[in-house]
């Protein structure tokens, strides 16, 4: 795979970073996250869009706002055959530009200083793994109508909406962690890895092989990357008050294939042989690229 050189991991500053968003049929949430990445302090990123087959009402919704977009901003979308996260993240990895990528879901709005964090927090030889605060749904439809307060302009706000149970934490949202004092974890810790904001190298996102698309259905493929990731010699830096998102409310997934695959990965954890390789995945997708489509909506 052909890629250019934007910058190498000790050159932070200087990169450019890939955010690849993953939606499907949820086309209100993502315009609210889009819109919030108008907002970043750090300009000096791409959007790829990775849609896991959306209806065509949702697609339409997405590709024909009236806006012109501050940054690059393109759509992939592959055909509906179920839920196939990994699937459609590594598909939006292989359109990205970027030396470090941000894997973001459509539902999880950033705060303006979003992007600039996870630069702060990019080191070599790790990847971080995001934070968030949840919204329950009278707070999720307010942020999908009206943009909601900056909470370090208006805390009042935020103070409310907690004390009324609107959302399930704060501190996270005020308090900023030095990037200088955070631990690199090097052992696999299965508690609290999110996929939905989760930061790595390109170089390192292509080594382990991508997200394993062998995963089927909602579970586990998250922590099935960072097994890799750790065996194949990468450290975790976790980034709770620095990289907080608003995750808007949403009915539950079906998680019907969740035991199938909680014993994939724990048949992975148990193997002696430390492989680091998805089985299917970065270079060998399940979905073939013919049935791809790709839409550039800002260059």
């Amino acid at each position: 795979m052909n890629r250019p050189v934007v910058a190498h991991p000790s050159q932070t500053g200087k990169m450019l970073i890939s955010l690849i968003i993953l939606t499907y049929n949820r086309s209100d949430a993502l315009l609210t996250v889009l819109d919030a990445l108008c907002q970043q302090t750090d300009m000096d990123f791409e959007v790829v869009i990775a849609d896991d087959g959306s209806h065509q009402e949702h697609v339409h919704a997405m590709t024909t706002k009236e806006k012109k977009w501050p940054f690059p901003l393109c759509h992939a979308w592959h055909p509906d055959v179920g839920f196939t996260a990994a699937a459609a993240r590594n598909m939006g990895a292989r359109l990205a530009k970027g030396t470090y990528l941000i894997f973001l879901d459509g539902d999880c709005v950033p705060l303006s200083d979003f992007i600039q964090r996870h630069r702060t927090l990019a080191r070599e030889n790790c990847f971080v793994n995001g934070s968030r605060v949840l919204l329950n749904e009278k707070l999720t439809f307010t942020a999908i109508r009206q943009s909601l307060p900056d909470p370090r302009k208006n805390p009042i706000f935020w103070l409310r909406q907690r004390f009324q149970g609107h959302c399930n934490k704060l501190l996270g949202l005020f308090l900023r962690w030095p990037a200088t004092l955070r631990v690199r974890k090097t052992r696999f810790h299965w508690k609290g890895i999110r996929s939905c904001n989760f930061g790595l190298w390109y170089e390192a996102f292509e080594r382990v092989d991508g997200f394993d698309e062998a995963y089927d259905g909602w579970g586990h493929e998250d922590a099935d990357l960072v097994l890799r990731l750790h065996r194949a010699g990468y450290a975790r830096i976790d980034g709770f008050w620095a990289t907080e998102v608003l995750h808007l409310w949403h009915r539950q997934a079906s998680r019907s294939d969740e035991l199938a695959n909680r014993r994939r990965f724990m048949a992975r954890m148990r193997a002696t042989n430390a492989e680091f390789k998805a089985e299917i995945g970065l270079h060998t997708p399940r979905i073939h690229a013919s049935k791809v489509k790709v839409r550039i909506l800002s260059p």
